[in-house]
């Protein structure tokens, strides 16, 4: 005789938690799915109900970081930082998507930027 799987009822932190682990990079829903031993198609609904997308902490963003190599040195004075400066920076967020701006810098919009191009 075939075994009979038993219906599992999860509550809906189980859910939020299992599908907060399918959003860190490396990790597949498939091996979150082994490792609760639930359908993978049943992680992918929950997925796309808004319910049980983590929710995110307001003014809080991380994006990783990588340095490619040393600045060239700085004057250091102790006139503060303008909102724009000629910097050139490169971001290359998770999805794949690439920034570079060189130039005049608007902190505040290019923080925007990010956000727009990961939504």
């Amino acid at each position: 005789m075939a075994d009979k799987r038993v219906r599992r009822f999860w509550d809906d932190a189980e859910k939020i938690q299992i599908v907060a682990q399918t959003r860190v990079p490396g990790v597949s829903v498939a091996k979150v799915a082994r490792r609760y031993d639930v359908n993978a198609n049943l992680i992918f609904k929950w997925l796309r109900d808004p319910r049980f997308s983590p929710v995110p902490v307001p003014g809080v963003d991380f994006l990783p970081v990588m340095i490619a190599a040393d600045p060239p040195a700085m004057k250091i004075s102790s006139s503060p930082v303008p909102a724009t400066a000629e910097l050139s920076v490169e971001i290359t967020t998770p999805g794949g998507c690439k920034v570079r701006v060189e130039g005049g810098l608007d902190v505040a919009r290019l923080c925007a930027l990010v956000r727009g191009l990961e939504a």
